[in-house]
């Protein structure tokens, strides 16, 4: 295996520049993992796909405004920030924090950096409402640092961070001025965790969801804070050699319970994106039926009982925890049953996950069929559903 097995000619004008307007009228490709048959809909006609019974759970992650604009304290040039992780392990007052910067090659520890509210459009006369001091490298030649803020005027952290900070769209994504509100989920929650969106939910609207739930088809959340991977590529010719970072994911016991209820019953769980997916497959544990007091203290119905797979595992709740779950061909899926996601990035771990749910050489396919359909590629693009 390597990663040139994960590559493909994305033309440029097939990467989606806006997000979809309703958000469920993109178009949606159907891959059929039994025969690789592949269908051509569109996104509202997904509930043709799911049957009563069925459990959708999706990622409520937030994105925070973590695209930092300023200038450099000792020669006025402009930096920019990318905030990705609140290290509260190496600061508990969470003013530390790993970042993204650039220019990368000029920016080395001791560098502090000024931010005025507004980010990028703000005016030399606008008020500085944070500082960024450099305080360590964290991979150099990828720009990675540890930068400690410091609030200015009496703000909380927070405050600064979302006077000077702005919702920060993927590299890729070059032209859009629109409403920053549609790189969110309908249904991400009001805190907020991530570097980027969980994209594959974009497509959801509300009315859509209440549509799936009155057809008697489930609906869990899972949290996954998307971290440094979504901006990086594989560059190493053997993929088992990229390292993911660890990303912080919690998976509460009511997601738990539901779960092993639609298995019991013989039916699907169908992960929203990615990251819902690594989330769910991060959760299941070979020891958890042996190490977990709270599976062998509680007592649960005999549909539940004959969900849990005896000897072999179990789906366990986890809380505030970390993973760096990397899924690619000959991995195997404990939890999920059916994937909603997007197009992705060519040579991306995002694209070795669903190689590795369906096949490398169906997904492939339905790649080409979906450059030669013009369909939209990448976050504000169309979506897939893999069943």
């Amino acid at each position: 295996m390597r990663t040139d097995d994960f590559d493909y000619n994305l033309p440029d004008e097939l990467i989606a520049q806006a997000p979809a307007e309703p958000r469920d009228s993109c178009r949606l490709l159907v891959l059929h993992r039994s025969d690789g048959r592949v269908e051509h809909r569109g996104f509202k006609d997904i509930v043709e796909y799911l049957e009563p019974g069925d459990l959708i759970v999706a990622n409520k992650t937030r994105v925070m405004p973590a695209r930092l604009i300023g200038r450099k304290c000792e020669t006025g040039g402009v930096a920019e920030t990318l905030l990705l992780k609140r290290r509260e392990d190496l600061d508990p007052l969470g003013h530390l924090w790993e970042c993204l910067v650039n220019p990368g090659k000029r920016l080395k520890p001791g560098a502090v950096i000024e931010y005025r509210a507004g980010g990028l459009h703000a005016p030399e006369s606008s008020l500085v409402v944070l500082t960024g001091e450099i305080v360590d490298f964290v991979e150099e030649s990828k720009g990675g640092r540890l930068v400690r803020f410091e609030p200015v005027g009496g703000r909380t952290l927070d405050e600064a961070i979302h006077a000077a900070g702005h919702v920060p769209l993927p590299p890729y994504i070059t032209q859009y001025e629109g409403d920053p509100e549609k790189y969110q989920t309908v249904y991400a929650m009001r805190d907020e965790h991530s570097a980027a969106a969980p994209t594959a939910g974009l497509h959801f609207t509300p009315e859509l969801i209440e549509e799936i739930k009155a057809l008697g088809i489930g609906w869990a959340s899972v949290e996954l804070e998307v971290g440094i991977d979504t901006f990086r590529l594989v560059t190493e010719d053997d993929p088992t050699k990229h390292v993911i970072h660890t990303e912080r994911y919690h998976v509460a016991q009511e997601v738990v319970d539901a779960v092993r209820f639609t298995k019991a019953a013989g039916h699907r769980v169908i992960a929203v994106g990615t990251t819902s997916v690594r989330s769910l497959e991060s959760a299941w544990g070979a020891d958890a039926l042996a190490s977990d007091p709270a599976i062998t203290a509680r007592r649960f119905e005999s549909a539940l009982d004959s969900a849990t797979v005896s000897g072999r595992g179990d789906l366990v709740a986890r809380t505030d925890a970390t993973t760096d779950l990397y899924l690619m061909p000959g991995s195997t899926f404990h939890v999920v049953d059916a994937m909603i996601t997007n197009f992705h990035v060519p040579r991306s771990t995002l694209m070795m996950l669903v190689s590795a749910f369906a096949s490398r050489d169906e997904i492939m396919a339905a790649y080409a069929a979906a450059i030669e359909n013009k369909y939209r590629f990448l976050s504000f693009g169309d979506a897939m559903l893999i069943v």
